[in-house]
């Protein structure tokens, strides 16, 4: 019976976007370093294939551009950026495509802080990758 099979998918997916959220407005290093960023991705990737919308595709394609840089132990914060920056924007477009509000909701909020963390990538606040970026510029 898919009707009561549907609102459980939703709350597993819910459920994923949320812990997104949380993750990018934590430390994406300290994330990377502990591997359960890697989990994340897998499940988002699957989330979003389960969805089977071909207008999702972009997304998964960078996210899983994103996993594998992530996975390669030397971050480039210049390819990080851009990809969770056009992460961003296909996100908060792709909030159309949720059958349920509270998951166009969550989409939505996961878009925003693609873009907000793309934008922290860039300028991060901490004085180590301060005194890291100024060491490089000095070189």
């Amino acid at each position: 019976m898919s009707f009561h099979k549907q609102p459980k998918d939703d709350t597993q997916h819910q459920n994923h976007l949320d812990g997104a959220v949380k993750i990018l407005s934590s430390d994406l290093q300290e994330e990377a370093d502990r591997a359960g960023l890697d989990n994340h991705f897998q499940r988002w990737i699957e989330d979003l294939k389960d969805v089977n919308n071909p207008e999702l595709h972009q997304i998964v394609t960078d996210l899983q551009a994103l996993k594998a840089h992530f996975g390669g132990g030397t971050i480039d914060k210049n390819v990080v950026s851009q990809l969770l920056s056009r992460l961003g924007a296909n996100t908060s477009k792709a909030a159309v495509f949720a059958d349920n509000p509270n998951t166009a909701e969550r989409v939505a909020n996961l878009g925003e802080a693609l873009s907000a963390a793309a934008k922290q990538v860039q300028s991060p606040q901490t004085s180590a990758d301060q005194d890291l970026s100024q060491d490089s510029a000095s070189r």
